[in-house]
């Protein structure tokens, strides 16, 4: 018997992310028969690394999702919004990294290891969440399923990375410009980020929260299903590659001891605990770059209150924050069965 015919498409092929995506969905072996790579215009026809090989990139257009089962779009908002309803049109699954479905209730947004259940009676277009907001609520579902989370406090210092090869590239040459005794040059970030820390990550808001803060608040509430667990957040941009690091304290209805708490993780899918302050065992960037686990450590019961815990989360950003959950979605719509999509109008403005 034939194998089945599986086609999956990376729009945004050309990207930081999109190529962690080709390269995620090689390594974990993604029943793949065919990937298509796709960017603009003037990407198209270059080649992209896939496994040993190298696939030629195809122009994106409106018309080009006929015959493809599930693309992976990594390619900017509205670049998502302007093709994401043509590609659901034709039958083709999107899982979008983009901010711009997150929050539509058409849109299921996911993260596999805390609401998979979430991608049943999709509609065609399902939302990876923000990076930081994955790797916190990997590490807080089971917590809250065990303890009921009131309140969250959480402070992010986010990599460079997150603002994609152009924040790469401002660390490298400040870091080289000020070694050279150079005044750094400063275009992506609203101030200098060689040794320096930004509070500030995308626009402030009228609320004096920014976006990014307030996609945490919404896009917890959504995925854990759950309008009582009330969030707040400050982000940070730091000087640092690859690797969000997050001081996070929640507030449970019921007490959470930290060796019950610690326990608990240990068990948790896509949690790795390392936590051993007396071996100065704790999660860093560093080590987490490159890697899919989302790792907690420093898990300490906070005094101040009568049911409160402190932690610190890592994990990679281009990997579990963006490329990884995204690939598991799509391995998740595969497990379940949940390829073709019912309604394929139901994005497109009549």
């Amino acid at each position: 018997m034939s194998e089945k015919k599986l086609v999956v498409a990376v729009v945004g092929a050309t990207g930081a992310v999109g190529r962690e995506m080709l390269k995620t969905l090689e390594s974990r072996n993604f029943p793949a028969t065919e990937v298509v790579p796709f960017a603009s215009a003037r990407s198209a026809g270059t080649k992209v690394p896939y496994g040993d090989s190298e696939l030629v990139v195809r122009e994106l257009k409106e018309d080009v999702f006929e015959g493809i089962d599930i693309a992976i779009f990594s390619a900017g908002g509205s670049t998502s919004e302007k093709y994401a309803p043509h590609a659901a049109a034709a039958g083709c699954i999107v899982v979008d990294n983009s901010s711009a479905w997150r929050m539509d209730e058409r849109c299921p947004l996911v993260v596999p290891e805390v609401n998979p259940e979430a991608l049943e009676g999709h509609n065609g277009i399902i939302a990876n969440p923000n990076c930081s907001t994955i790797q916190m609520v990997v590490a807080l579902k089971p917590l809250h399923d065990a303890a009921g989370i009131r309140r969250v406090v959480v402070s992010t210092y986010q990599a460079v990375s997150g603002s994609g090869q152009k924040g790469i590239s401002e660390l490298e040459t400040q870091v080289r410009q000020m070694f050279n005794l150079k005044e750094p040059e400063v275009n992506v970030y609203p101030h200098r980020i060689a040794f320096n820390c930004i509070p500030h990550i995308d626009v402030f808001l009228e609320n004096d929260y920014t976006k990014e803060e307030m996609k945490m608040v919404h896009e917890t509430v959504k995925i854990m299903r759950d309008p009582n667990v009330k969030v707040t957040a400050t982000c940070v941009r730091v000087p640092v590659f690859y690797g969000h690091s997050e001081s996070v304290n929640i507030e449970t209805e019921r007490k959470l001891s930290a060796k019950e708490a610690r326990a608990i993780l240990a068990q948790a899918p896509g949690v790795q605990v390392y936590d051993n302050p007396s071996e100065k065992m704790y999660p860093l960037a560093v080590d987490a770059a490159g890697e899919d686990a989302t790792y907690v450590g420093r898990i300490r019961e906070d005094d101040t209150i009568p049911n409160g815990l402190n932690m610190w989360i890592v994990a990679d950003n281009i990997r579990k924050g963006a490329a990884l959950n995204a690939v598991q979605i799509a391995e998740e719509l595969v497990r379940r069965d949940l390829l073709g999509v019912k309604d394929r109008t139901v994005f497109i403005k009549k």
